[in-house]
């Protein structure tokens, strides 16, 4: 499984960036999928590639999650590491919540 985790750019170096999580951790990333990034831009990394850029609240929301979800497999309480899912409930993508509205969703 690969989970996508969000870090911070200490420092850019043409397509090489070095980057923080918030745990601490520094780790190397290859910026090559995302060439506009600067120091200080929250990316989205799996498997030392940067795939996405994440605006602050976003990289905090996952990290939450993750967090949330270390803690429940270390036998501890989720908490309200997904307290913003909860409160919205399930929502479908467009494309199908459109598809639903037409009546083209039922079987």
């Amino acid at each position: 499984m690969c989970l996508g985790i969000p870090m911070r750019l200490l420092a850019v170096d043409g397509i090489a960036g070095r980057a923080v999580d918030a745990g601490g951790r520094e780790a190397l990333v290859d910026l090559s999928l995302t060439p506009d990034l600067r120091v200080g831009d929250w990316v989205l990394t799996f498997l030392g590639t940067a795939r996405e850029w994440l605006s602050p609240e976003e990289a905090e929301r996952i990290a939450e999650a993750l967090a949330g979800l270390s803690r429940l497999m270390a036998g501890g309480a989720l908490g309200d590491a997904f307290a913003d899912l909860e409160a919205g409930g399930p929502t479908l993508p467009p494309h199908l919540q459109s598809a639903l509205d037409a009546g083209r969703g039922r079987a």
